[in-house]
């Protein structure tokens, strides 16, 4: 499929060599399209860990967790990692799925007081992080998405609803510029899925209403295919 750039739409754009570093997203003029790195599927190894199991037993034992501890802490706070990798001449996003059906982005819950950035960092490394302990290279660039939860239910909004004043939780999406090439660790009761932006747009049947979104969110930068 051809590739061809379209400025200002957040779709590819084909620089070469692909030695450009990435400080030259950094250099963007004002007002233009920040440039996001992309690396093809096949630069990445993925290997397999232990399960990773969540901490609630059932939706109904996560809410009633999130009562109890919004009675403690007040709201949670939480983080998920946007990490893009390219295929086919397309970007896609890299998911864990459970069972057939759930889908979900890298991240979870911040410990009390916990910085976002570093959070998000330890949550990666938990959950996509080498079993030999060596580091992990995330660079976690800027917030591309903020969803807030009203009540102790599943909805959630990219807005603060009206009239509420105390919300569960807010979750904060980052994105994350990949290295060139990287060995992930994937849970055995996880798969890693790489989805491409036309599969998630509008789909929130599938993908939810916030992974469904991305491509819409996506869609301010340009990706340096390299």
């Amino acid at each position: 499929m051809a590739t061809h750039a379209r400025h200002g739409s957040g779709w590819p754009v084909k620089r070469h060599p692909s030695s450009e570093s990435h400080a030259a997203s950094n250099e963007q003029k004002p007002g233009s399209p920040r440039l996001i790195n992309l690396y093809p599927l096949t630069n990445y190894t993925f290997g397999t860990k232990d399960p990773l199991y969540e901490k609630d037993a059932s939706v109904p034992a996560r809410f009633q967790r999130m009562r109890d501890e919004f009675d403690k802490y007040g709201m949670r706070r939480s983080v998920e990692g946007v990490l893009i990798v390219h295929e086919h001449g397309l970007p896609h996003v890299l998911l864990l799925q459970l069972g057939t059906t759930f889908f979900k982005l890298p991240g979870g819950e911040l410990r009390q007081d916990e910085d976002q950035i570093l959070g998000l960092k330890r949550l990666l490394t938990e959950t996509l992080g080498r079993q030999d302990g060596a580091a992990m290279e995330w660079t976690v660039e800027e917030t591309i998405g903020n969803w807030w939860r009203p009540n102790f239910d599943p909805p959630q909004y990219p807005y603060v609803p009206a009239h509420i004043t105390r919300p569960k939780e807010h979750k904060k999406l980052f994105l994350v510029q990949l290295p060139e090439k990287a060995l992930f660790a994937v849970p055995r009761n996880y798969k890693l899925v790489a989805a491409p932006l036309f599969e998630l747009y509008d789909n929130s049947t599938g993908y939810g209403p916030i992974i469904s979104t991305l491509p819409q969110t996506l869609s301010r930068f340009d990706f340096n295919y390299n």
